[in-house]
């Protein structure tokens, strides 16, 4: 875990923390009310906070569906065998906090829509803390974790589309469904310039925002058509994957976490209201018994071995990461409530279990026996990571590690 890709998590967690936090204090200060009067001035058709939750956040999804589409087909999920252990701790690392969230708010219907809140994995949050442990985890874990979010990502778009949506146009769904058609045949006909597709896309987004769907849908829908060439070093979607990384991890994400963590906290008994309550129990206490229930009973019971290069405290710590549920949460959490009481009481059950969730998860790795303490351990790491794995971090043979950046 060296090199440029370290140092780029690193700052980009790092970054996002530092908005989150600079929200809040402009939030609690005497800026607070130009801060909320900002976000809903209006540019256009919509107001700020929409255009960054909405457009630009369609950005992120459409990265997020070219890692997806690309760890399914080209990476780390490629095989049904590698898919296993991944799916069945995020299935489990979603349910059960949702289970968590309406055992705590005592299924009053009033919250109920808000129980998908806690079920979401901020992976860049998560990478970010994971990255300041440097070589003391293994690059596994970070692998683990990676496939894990990438699976939750999937069901977390799902429940978007599928559960906060309202009305539906037919004639705007039809529309976007062409759009989608006209991507899809770009690729079929063996289009691997970027251009028309990125073309195509504002006016895929436009379509589905009239369709009632969330706009941000579109981004996945539009990463599914781009092509993969899969086995090259550079295709479509990984040129297009590397170009947005950059811009939306060090951009889009922060600024939204800016526009989304400003919540005003008037005392401490706010934080032990139900529904605040419910989503930091379903993150904190839900996320780490779901994936790392799911993970030991997988293992026990021989359906999904875990990566033999990991201790369980390992497996526990990547656990408790997955409770870092910030941008997703904050996300979901907008489209759960139209009360803006309930819209920051969610935020604040978000930050409360994501930083309990991230501090934990932090001490755990950072306490755990390093892979190469004893001698055998010493010869194994040797063995999995190269004899020059020091001097070159491209230089792995480690089977869980993650895939190199394509190149430039």
């Amino acid at each position: 875990m060296a090199g440029p890709a370290h140092n780029s998590e690193r700052t980009a967690g790092l970054l996002l923390m530092g908005a989150a936090a600079l929200a809040l204090l402009i939030a609690n200060s005497p800026l607070g009310p130009s801060y909320h009067a900002l976000l809903e001035t209006y540019v256009g058709p919509l107001t700020v906070h929409y255009w960054i939750a909405d457009a630009l956040m369609a950005l992120f999804f459409l990265l997020v569906g070219l890692e997806v589409k690309r760890e399914w087909y080209d990476g780390e999920l490629a095989t049904s065998e590698a898919r296993r252990l991944p799916m069945v701790a995020a299935a489990f690392g979603m349910a059960v906090p949702a289970l968590v969230y309406k055992l705590v708010t005592g299924f009053d219907p009033a919250l109920s829509s808000g129980w998908a809140i806690p079920a979401a994995t901020d992976i860049a949050f998560a990478l970010g803390l994971l990255a300041l442990l440097g070589p003391r985890v293994p690059a596994s874990i970070k692998v683990l974790l990676v496939t894990i979010a990438i699976i939750d990502d999937i069901g977390a778009v799902a429940i978007i589309a599928v559960f906060y949506t309202a009305e539906i146009s037919m004639a705007a769904l039809a529309v976007s469904a062409l759009l989608v058609g006209l991507m899809a045949a770009l690729n079929m006909f063996g289009v691997r310039r970027l251009w028309p597709y990125l073309l195509v896309f504002p006016f895929l987004w436009l379509a589905v925002f009239q369709s009632g769907i969330h706009a941000t849908i579109a981004g996945v829908i539009a990463a599914l058509t781009i092509p993969l060439g899969r086995g090259e070093a550079v295709s479509p979607l990984k040129k297009l994957e590397h170009k947005l990384h950059p811009l939306v991890m060090f951009g889009i994400v922060p600024v939204f976490g800016l526009a989304s963590a400003g919540v005003t906290i008037d005392g401490l008994d706010e934080v032990f209201l139900p529904l605040p309550l419910g989503i930091a129990a379903g993150l904190f206490i839900g996320k780490q018994l779901g994936v790392f229930g799911a993970i030991w009973a997988a293992d026990r019971i021989g359906l999904a071995r875990k990566p033999e290069v990991l201790r369980w405290t390992h497996i526990y710590g990547a656990a408790l990461l997955c409770g870092v549920g910030f941008t997703m949460s904050l996300f979901i959490g907008e489209l759960a409530f139209a009360d803006r009481v309930l819209i920051d009481e969610a935020k604040i059950g978000t930050l409360l279990g994501s930083v309990l969730s991230g501090i934990a998860g932090y001490i755990v790795l950072a306490l755990a026996k390093p892979i190469g303490e004893s001698e055998r351990d010493r010869d194994e790491a040797a063995e999995i990571f190269g004899e020059d794995a020091d001097e070159d971090p491209t230089v792995c043979n480690d089977p869980y590690a993650p895939p190199l950046l394509p190149p430039r």
